[in-house]
């Protein structure tokens, strides 16, 4: 039987949630699928989320994620909290300016530069 592992960490910040991801690489449709499931049940949790989204782990990700992206940020922005990305790497981030995503998402070097500019919004 297959081990069933978290895909993400969460912790609790002042003004955020933290949520990092636990795979090197997410490619796979059923990562994918277990991923969305994940972060929509921590959006659900609050009624307004600051959510800061941590790559930190994360050296590969198929285009689908950057789709996931899109509907996390949609259903953040309805709920009328922020989203924050961090620890992008370089390869990934390349990706995210060819798809001009880089003017849809805040994205910052670090998880302290993401919670700095939730406090900054207050």
């Amino acid at each position: 039987m297959a081990e069933i592992r978290p895909r993400i960490s969460v912790e609790y910040a002042k003004d955020a949630t933290i949520v990092g991801f636990t795979d090197e690489k997410i490619l796979e449709e059923t990562d994918i699928k277990a991923l969305r499931e994940s972060i929509m049940s921590v959006i659900g949790q609050a009624e307004r989320i600051n959510l800061i989204l941590d790559f930190g782990n994360v050296q590969f990700l198929s285009s689908a994620v950057l789709g996931l992206l899109i509907q996390v940020s949609k259903r953040i922005y309805e709920q009328g909290g922020k989203l924050k990305l961090c620890n992008i790497n370089p390869k990934i981030y390349e990706i995210f300016k060819i798809t001009r995503l880089t003017k849809t998402f805040d994205i910052y070097k670090d998880v302290e530069g993401a919670v700095r500019s939730l406090s900054r919004a207050r």
